[in-house]
């Protein structure tokens, strides 16, 4: 029987690996051959290309355990890597995890945290294959997520043209919501404190997005309009956002007016939702999809982003920023 309150450098390096693999469970169908237990897994690639997207969570940086349990991170740092792999178009196949942690952090911690990926990977429909341990003086964990395009072209973000229009799939500003609720110290506006801790990521359009001839595509991980900034960059493009294009949920208006902020801004600046924005033929846009803007012509000033025309104030997250 397990010992919940035991520690993870009591536990050891190898008792801890085979605690997270027995938690999370070790899927060998699929594309994977080789699964946890050697010195690498082995991943089938049937398109004979593999997308792979890396993302690293700092604690302090990016989660805090008082804001968020263990279980909540395990899906966060799940659905973030795997957001990526959508957006190329690709369906994930599998995820290996890194974990540095003080010493004295608790085997019940890992179980919970163990869990969480093990659900997220089940949504997604990815297996966890591997990872690695290592102690620090706080949590860090790295997630690498691989995937397979089904023979298809990736889609990239230089594809966008003029005369697309820009179009979102899942929601934009609920994470955002709950972090400045969190931030705040205020505990109401549940289903908007559960969105940051527990993103739910558009997995399945990503593929569908390809399938309907996008040009472009990203994850909106640091906000709308910086993420498209990528794009605009990229693809030598102006994209315009349209203000009055996004429906603000009464409960968040009413959120943002008690706590002195704008809930436009969340929507578009505020990351860590993980929806997926693509540009379209204007007669491709997938059932579902919400358009939100237009691809133009670059001007003199270069390829940029604007909101209603004009240069926003705030465009999203910069990790080297003050925030």
């Amino acid at each position: 029987m397990q010992n919940d309150s035991q520690t993870v450098g009591a536990a050891g390096e190898f008792g801890v690996i085979d605690r997270i693999v027995t938690t999370a469970g070790a899927d060998t169908g699929g594309e994977v051959i080789i699964g946890p237990g050697d010195d690498a897994a082995v991943v089938a690639a049937p398109d004979q290309r593999v997308v792979i997207s890396t993302d690293v969570y700092v604690e302090g940086r990016h989660f805090r355990q008082d804001w968020s349990s263990a279980e909540d991170i395990g899906h966060r740092v799940v659905a973030s890597a795997v957001a990526d792999i959508a957006a190329m178009g690709a369906r994930a196949t599998s995820v290996v995890i890194g974990v540095a942690c003080p010493a004295q952090t608790e085997l019940r911690w890992l179980d919970s945290f163990s869990l969480g990926v093990r659900d997220e990977c089940a949504t997604a429909g990815a297996a966890l294959v591997g990872g690695d341990m290592s102690s620090s003086d706080a949590i860090v964990i790295s997630v690498t997520a691989l995937g397979d395009l089904g023979g298809h072209a990736a889609v990239v973000r230089s594809g966008a043209v003029p005369g697309d229009v820009v179009a979102v799939a899942g929601t934009l500003g609920h994470a955002a919501a709950g972090l400045a609720i969190l931030s705040r110290g205020f505990r109401s506006g549940k289903a908007f404190i559960e969105a940051h801790r527990r993103p739910q990521p558009p997995y399945a359009e990503g593929p569908r997005a390809l399938a309907h001839g996008a040009h472009a595509m990203c994850d909106v991980s640091d906000g709308l309009l910086a993420d498209l900034g990528h794009i605009a960059k990229a693809s030598g493009v102006w994209i315009d956002v349209a203000g009055g294009s996004f429906e603000i949920p009464p409960r968040m208006a009413e959120i943002a007016g008690a706590l002195g902020a704008d809930p436009l801004q969340w929507i578009t600046a505020g990351g860590e939702d993980h929806a997926l924005a693509a540009t379209y033929p204007a007669d491709r846009v997938p059932e579902g999809w919400h358009v939100v803007g237009e691809v133009r012509e670059a001007s003199t000033e270069g390829p940029r982003v604007t909101l209603d025309g004009a240069a926003p104030e705030v465009t999203g997250w910069t990790h080297f920023g003050d925030r």
